[in-house]
């Protein structure tokens, strides 16, 4: 399995708030977003895990070559980088579709918290999916603490009929930021950056545009770590303090 992760956002908010690690280097129940985010998948059979930065989290890229180099609690990691500071999440896709090109694979944003034992059921379900034709498996959860969250669209067998920034389709579930797909994801990337669009939630529109079978997987939660107290709830989350 080939995993990929987004961690090229500045974490404005955060540092705004008083944070002064960069947001993959951020802290949760005593571990690293990047780092959990690694351990995870390494613990579900990846063979090389795709990385981006921004240009400007020299920490960051020193804590991955360090991984890179070195392994991560004992354990070699396949881990590539690609260092290059982008003006959108979509963008960010980009730089790294080149590392993705021709085999599935499973995206994430650094900052996303899920229950681990929920993700293994994930990737049990993506591959399913796959093998049965499939091009996607998104990952979405019906708990809503974001300030902009993409709600989406699916039908009574979980099929994914629509991405929406408003709720006025009465939907049940929100992104969770958590993309298992098919190679030919890669070619609808192009055809969206072809037409000048950015963010991920107009690249899964355009997979819904250009026809992909996608269905659902639901997370009973997932959290992002936009806000300083969002730290507090995902410690809490991950220690199961709160259900």
């Amino acid at each position: 399995m080939r995993y990929a992760i987004i961690a090229a956002g500045e974490g404005s908010r955060l540092a705004a708030e008083g944070i002064k690690d960069p947001k993959p280097l951020v802290r949760v129940h005593g571990e690293r977003l990047i780092d959990r985010l690694i351990r995870i998948f390494m613990e579900h059979d990846a063979e090389e895990i795709c990385v981006i930065c921004n240009g400007q989290m020299t920490d960051v890229q020193q804590h991955l070559r360090e991984i890179i180099n070195n392994g991560l609690e004992g354990h070699t990691i396949p881990l590539r980088l690609k260092v290059k500071s982008t003006p959108s999440s979509m963008h960010s896709f980009f730089e790294l579709s080149p590392m993705l090109a021709g085999q599935p694979f499973v995206l994430t944003t650094v900052d996303t918290i899920f229950r681990e034992e929920e993700f293994g059921e994930y990737i049990r379900q993506f591959q399913a999916y796959l093998r049965q034709g499939g091009d996607g498996l998104m990952g979405v959860t019906d708990y809503i603490d974001d300030e902009k969250p993409l709600y989406v669209g699916t039908d009574g067998e979980m099929r994914v009929t629509g991405f929406y920034d408003d709720n006025s389709q009465h939907c049940t579930y929100i992104s969770g930021g958590i993309y298992g797909l098919a190679p030919n994801a890669i070619d609808t990337l192009h055809r969206c950056m072809d037409l000048g669009e950015s963010r991920m939630r107009n690249f899964q529109r355009g997979l819904i545009r250009d026809g992909r079978q996608l269905k659902a997987f639901a997370f009973s939660k997932v959290l992002d770590i936009d806000h300083a107290t969002d730290i507090k709830k995902a410690e809490d989350f991950i220690a199961g303090n709160h259900e």
